[in-house]
């Protein structure tokens, strides 16, 4: 039978600064170039801080912001995004250069590059429904608990013993190192924190990173503080981003395949999240495919100019949209200027404290951690998501990401099919005699005919609900089986072979199946199957009465 289906129209694979040109004016300029340079402003202390806790040089997120954000906003499938390094990359680039050495960095974000650009090229960025939320909840919370461990060491001003990269050995640092306590670096700590939760509302446009930054640097300089700065770790480069190819072996590259992975699908949940997110602030809608291709490129180009990986930044997208940016220019703006702040005023970075970092990265860690929708979860949510969010939390905490969105993915599934076999059942309609047909309790039955047994399955039929279709389960006396199958969205092999057995079964009985109303999906399976050839066309009806009638047929045949 065939049914009417909704087709969704096929997604251009065309960048949104195409599209928007085409209205573009010089009003919309002026507000893309403010919007672009109070970004700018906001992604500047940022990217340092996310260098710092991805364990590169203060220079290298500048670099990432700067390459990868043009290139997401020149190609890009969304009107507003922002790319630059995130929160959510930190602890997994700490991990890998600190295994792998920037080298390898660098090679793992070129594969991952490549595979966004093919996901886009295969038009998968509408998969990325499918991963569910509580997954995404959990690993983004779990990273979020992964930065503030990670920062309690400049914080607090502790000299650790050792150099830990895993988180639990980094919190076994902490508590073994704790003499070693700096009040003064935890002072200028907590001086910065009260400046990001307390600034004013009404001076939002001054980011208030960019306040802290500012009064802390001034702070420690002029009191002559014991606390380290940026300068005292790290060696400041104001020179702009030069190409690197990096030298390794192509039998590394195996090795390379899981780091890879992680940082393809993480960029494409969060830059593709992002672009949702933005779309319902400002009313468009982005072009998921576009945007995995730009975030393959960005990432790509980072990687290459000495930047590490990047992808869509919620909060500086929105800052954005907040600020009037309402096209692609506005990106590239916020480029073009952290390019002039990296030439002409990089070596003021070296005065930053070290605990303004830490805190900057604590807000980041807050604001990222979303532990209202867990709470939610937890108070709202069925008992198995539950379990999945814990679960992707804890591991991503204890091992890492790789092996938390794995293991909830795999749970997920497992749980899925549990409620999709719970809500498949069969039930079976019965003969009715004539006194029966007047009785009230059968008022919604059909007439069956008397040597005919009608099933009604409800729900997908697949393998972890195979078992429960057994129960057609008829005697030798019928002649015919009807299977009512309106209410079947889906068929897997299984359930093929499990109608198969059904229909042999009844071949040697010398008893004729019906089915009525079969689904499109459904149907096609059990055409490719050779159903129809098997029991015959006329024999799928495309309606229970229909069926019944030729259930009735059959019997005066058998009967004559």
């Amino acid at each position: 039978m065939k049914t009417d289906t909704f087709v969704e129209p096929k997604e251009k694979l065309k960048p949104k600064l195409l599209s928007v040109m085409k209205t573009y004016n010089k009003q919309q300029f002026v507000k893309d170039v403010i919007s672009g340079i109070i970004v700018a402003i906001i992604a500047l202390p940022l990217s340092i801080a996310l260098a710092l806790a991805s364990g590169v040089n203060p220079e290298q997120g500048l670099y990432t912001a700067i390459a990868a954000g043009f290139i997401v906003s020149l190609f890009g499938g969304s009107r507003v995004q922002i790319a630059g390094p995130t929160a959510a990359f930190a602890t997994i680039v700490a991990g890998i250069v600190a295994n792998k050495g920037m080298d390898g960095l660098i090679v793992a974000t070129i594969m991952a590059g490549i595979m966004l650009i093919i996901m886009g090229i295969c038009r998968l960025g509408t998969l990325i429904k499918y991963i569910p939320s509580t997954i995404t909840t959990g690993f983004t919370f779990g990273i979020a608990v992964t930065i503030i461990i990670g920062q309690l060491k400049d914080f607090m001003g502790l000299t650790f013993k050792e150099s830990p990269v895993e988180t639990i050995d980094k919190l076994k640092q902490v508590a073994t190192c704790i003499s070693t306590f700096n009040v003064q670096a935890f002072i200028i700590g907590l001086l910065a924190l009260a400046i990001l939760i307390f600034w004013p509302n009404k001076l939002k446009k001054i980011p208030a990173s960019l306040i802290a930054v500012i009064v802390c640097s001034a702070v420690v300089k002029i009191a002559d503080l014991n606390v380290n700065t940026i300068g005292d770790l790290y060696e400041i480069s104001s020179a702009a981003p030069k190409f690197h190819f990096p030298s390794f072996q192509f039998s590394q590259l195996k090795d390379l395949v899981p780091d890879a992975v992680t940082i393809a699908v993480l960029a494409a949940i969060e830059s593709l999240l992002s672009c949702v997110v933005s779309d319902g602030m400002i009313g468009s809608k982005h072009r998921s495919n576009m945007e995995l291709i730009a975030q393959g490129g960005g990432n790509i180009a980072s990687a290459l100019l000495g930047g590490i990986p990047a992808t869509g930044a919620i909060a500086r997208t929105a800052a954005n949209i907040k600020n009037g940016g309402r096209t692609p220019v506005a990106g590239m703006v916020h480029s073009v200027v952290l390019l002039l702040i990296l030439l002409l005023l990089m070596p003021y970075a070296k005065l930053i404290p070290m605990p303004t970092i830490a805190a900057i990265l604590f807000q980041v860690a807050y604001n990222m951690s979303g532990w209202r929708t867990i709470v939610n979860t937890v108070k709202t949510a069925p008992k198995s998501d539950v379990i999945v969010l814990v679960l992707t939390l804890v591991l991503t905490v204890v091992y890492d990401l790789v092996v938390a969105i794995c293991a909830g993915l795999v749970l997920s599934a497992i749980l899925f099919m549990k409620r999709m076999s719970d809500v498949t059942d069969v039930h079976g309609w019965v003969y009715m005699s004539e006194d029966e047909e007047n009785d009230v309790d059968h008022i919604e039955l059909k007439k069956v005919p008397k040597n005919t047994r009608v099933f009604e399955i409800n729900g997908p039929i697949f393998f972890a609900a195979s078992e429960k279709f057994m129960q057609v389960v008829f005697d030798t006396s019928i002649d015919v089986l009807v299977i009512r199958m309106r209410n079947v969205p889906a068929i897997d092999a299984t359930g093929i072979e499990t109608l198969r057995k059904i229909i042999q079964k009844c071949e040697k009985n010398s008893i004729q199946v019906v089915f009525s109303h079969v689904n499109e999906q459904p149907m096609k399976a059990m055409h490719k199957a050779g159903f129809t050839d098997i029991i015959g066309e006329k024999n799928f009806c495309n309606h229970i009465d229909t069926a019944l009638l030729r259930a009735e047929e059959i019997e005066n045949q058998k009967n004559n």
